[in-house]
């Protein structure tokens, strides 16, 4: 009994020393089968498994192996050959266990496995950094995924609403850059997309500009008188046809309906019509109109005459209004509103205001969402500043600045008020942010 007592005894210190050799082995060499601590945790929240914990971001778990976190932290599964996977941010997981390999003790993270956010637009995305082996730094390599710009360059301008390569006042780029109010990068010209409602253009596209009103828009008649449109041609570049379709005389509805027009007023208080038959100048003008061309209106001169066939009350003018706006844009061409052009009345040494139809113009140009230019203000701002009041109505002279401006009466241009006119115009297209404005000289 003490034999066998004695003999237990010897096969127990053996069996402890081949576990203690054995453990210490493991221990060296890093294998699993040693103590293994379940609970432990690094201080960046890497759980341990038969493994020692490296401290980094985020932490990762090791199985059997060492774990070097860069931001975000890596995995490794198994002992890798003598390195350690650098990672930017996200991180890399290296391949399955290498027999024999021992810990990485010595990697570092990769310094240049950047990543730039997603939302920059124009910048490189790299996802992934870089994975180095053999424990080596990696300085600056980064691996990219295309090397992609998010968006390309966007050039936006004041008062440009970049949403899909539409402009609200300006110009829109959509994956390039954008010049001179054009919509880059394949983006496709709206009729919305500019500031008042004018159209994005780089000033080259061939255009037609249309032109509605009455005497004080139409061409020259002789040498007196001369409407603004005449000479508006003269301040755009050579992709712009000007189509100055205005008549002397008219109202908007006579222009609309011409001879339809009756001289009998109804009960109603408007002129009637013996036909609801457009007159060949609107209708010629709405199967010639194109999609970029501009349409610019200016009637309310001869509208309040109180007899007809000129007459036009306040409510069938904002409407005969709106249908040409909306005529206009069903082609898909831009509508331009404009107050009529003062006549030169004086009280003193002030321009008086005398024309109609401001308010109704400015109330339809609001609910079509359209362009309006308030040519009724801008003409009062430049008599005032040429100095026209007081004046002793001498329009027949041909050396005063009164009588070189109008026609022999205080409504109609001659040529160089016509000219200076048209030149007001040209400068609200600039200031006012309109999409024809890209084509001025």
């Amino acid at each position: 009994m003490k034999t066998s007592a004695a003999m237990g005894d010897l096969t127990t210190l053996a069996c402890s020393t081949v576990v203690c050799l054995t453990s210490a082995a493991l221990m060296l060499f890093g294998c699993s089968g040693g103590d293994s601590k379940t609970t432990g945790e690094s201080s960046g929240g890497a759980q341990a498994v038969g493994g020692a914990a490296a401290t980094g971001g985020g932490g990762g778990t090791s199985t059997g192996g060492a774990t070097l976190a860069g931001v975000g932290g890596t995995t490794s599964s198994g002992g890798a050959t003598g390195g350690t996977s650098a990672t930017g941010v996200g991180g890399t997981t290296p391949a399955a266990p290498v027999t024999g390999g021992k810990p990485a003790t010595g990697g570092t993270g990769a310094t240049g496995g950047s990543s730039a956010s997603p939302a920059t637009t124009g910048g490189t995305v790299a996802t992934g950094g870089t994975s180095s082996s053999g424990g080596a730094k990696s300085t600056g390599g980064t691996q990219t995924t295309g090397g992609t710009a998010t968006g390309g360059t966007s050039a936006v301008k004041t008062s440009e609403a970049s949403s899909g390569g539409v402009t609200t006042g300006g110009n829109t780029s959509t994956g390039g850059a954008s010049a001179g109010g054009q919509t880059a990068g394949g983006g496709t010209k709206t009729s919305g997309g500019t500031a008042s409602g004018g159209a994005s253009s780089s000033g080259t596209d061939s255009i037609t500009i249309w032109m509605a009103g009455d005497s004080t828009m139409m061409n020259c008649s002789s040498s007196c008188p001369c409407g603004w449109g005449s000479q508006f041609g003269s301040y755009f570049n050579s992709s712009v046809t000007v189509q100055n379709q205005a008549v002397g005389g008219r109202s908007i509805q006579t222009w609309l309906y011409e001879s339809a027009v009756s001289s009998t007023m109804g009960t109603n208080g408007e002129c009637t019509l013996s036909s609801s038959t457009y007159d060949t100048r609107w209708t010629t003008l709405l199967s010639s109109i194109k999609v970029g061309d501009y349409l610019m209106i200016d009637f309310g001169i001869n509208d309040g005459d109180t007899t007809c066939p000129r007459h036009v009350g306040t409510e069938r003018f904002k409407t005969l209004l709106d249908t040409m706006v909306k005529g206009a844009k069903d082609k898909g061409a831009l509508p331009v509103l404009l107050t009529p052009t003062d006549a030169i009345t004086c009280s003193g040494s002030t321009v008086t205001e005398n024309r109609g139809f401001l308010t109704e113009t400015q109330a339809v140009a609001t609910a079509d969402n359209v362009p309006l230019i308030d040519l009724n203000q801008l003409s009062m701002d430049l008599y005032k500043r040429l100095a026209f009041c007081p004046n002793s109505e001498d329009y027949t002279s041909t050396t005063s600045n009164l009588g070189k401006f109008f026609c022999d009466d205080h409504t109609h241009f001659e040529a160089a008020g016509a000219n200076q006119i048209a030149g007001l115009v040209a400068n609200a297209l600039k200031t006012q942010g309109i999409g024809l404005a890209a084509y001025l000289k």
